[in-house]
């Protein structure tokens, strides 16, 4: 298992300067001093070769100071605007031609029917980032009134070197890597040594991947500047204009005689099966008393005189 501390021992050496670039702390060290040389030739050998430096990383403040010095800065530039357009379908093609004018596309662009048929919607746009302010000159000009306007810009300068750092020194390490994996395969011909090397190089793989993907987008965004534009109409907008149809009417004439005709008879059928019976099933007993009331009231004098 020699082979196999030799391998912890140059990945714990060679991702010197990995995420923060600190140096290897000196405990390791003392705890396999005998290792520590193996270690040490390997590092020599990949300095030779020109993978990695022979000296140690300057500290991570400096080194890093420096490079966002004279670096280019990278600077992610956004704005939103809340503008009020005439024509709101109008508005939206004139900022799809701004974005192709301005060396971009449309991003995402949504337009819906608020109440009283209005029109409104929302448009995001990606411009070149160099022309970032002429795209704003011009999304100015279609408005009849700015709302809103909010400008930003984000500065990932500093995220970007520590990747472009971080990537190097792991490059260095998938080399060394497969030179050590080459060299177990013709010595110790151990298929589990050989496993464990695979395993980390696919390991490494995947961080240099993924190091890759975010480079790629902090480009992209710095590249091109997002706009984001709100369309809100001035005034009423239907989407079919109002006007006369004799074949509507005619329907709509013949819909409310139907519910007319309808209404009437169920008003019939209430009469004759509901309020009929109603009126006869409490009128009588009313009548039978109101008419034996009143013949007694008849024969009260009668009966008096007598």
């Amino acid at each position: 298992m020699r082979w196999l501390g030799m391998i912890v021992l140059i990945l714990g050496t060679l991702l010197v300067g990995c995420g923060q670039l600190r140096p290897t702390p000196p405990k390791a060290a003392s705890r396999a001093p005998e290792k520590k040389v193996v270690a040490t030739q390997v590092v020599e050998r990949s300095a030779a070769k020109g993978a990695i430096p022979a000296e140690a990383p300057a500290p991570p403040g400096e080194e890093a100071a420096l490079q966002v010095a004279f670096a280019e800065r990278k600077v992610i530039r956004t704005a939103d605007l809340a503008i009020v357009v005439e024509d709101t379908q109008a508005a939206m093609a004139r900022l799809r031609a701004i974005a192709i004018t301005y060396g971009g596309y449309v991003a995402q662009a949504n337009i819906w029917q608020v109440k009283d048929n209005l029109l409104r919607g929302t448009v995001t746009l990606r411009v070149d980032a160099s022309r970032f302010d002429e795209a704003l000159d011009r999304i100015r000009e279609i408005a009849l009134e700015v709302q809103r306007e909010n400008i930003g810009s984000q500065d990932v300068t500093e995220e970007y070197v520590d990747l472009q750092a971080r990537l190097r020194n792991l490059e260095a390490t998938e080399q060394e890597l497969l030179a050590l994996l080459k060299e177990v395969r013709e010595r110790t011909h151990s298929a589990d040594e050989v496993l464990q090397v695979y395993r980390e190089l696919t390991r490494i793989r995947e961080e240099i991947e993924r190091i890759k993907g975010r480079m790629q987008y902090l480009e992209h965004r710095v590249e091109l500047a997002t706009i984001t534009v709100e369309l809100i109409p001035k005034e009423e907008k239907p989407i079919v204009e109002p006007g006369w149809h004799p074949g509507q009417t005619l329907r709509s004439a013949l819909r409310a005689l139907a519910n007319a005709a309808q209404a009437l008879v169920s008003a019939a059928i209430w009469l004759v099966v509901f309020v009929l019976p109603l009126l006869l099933a409490i009128g009588v007993p009313l009548g039978l008393i109101a008419l034996g009331v009143r013949r007694w009231w008849r024969r009260r004098p009668a009966r008096e005189a007598a």
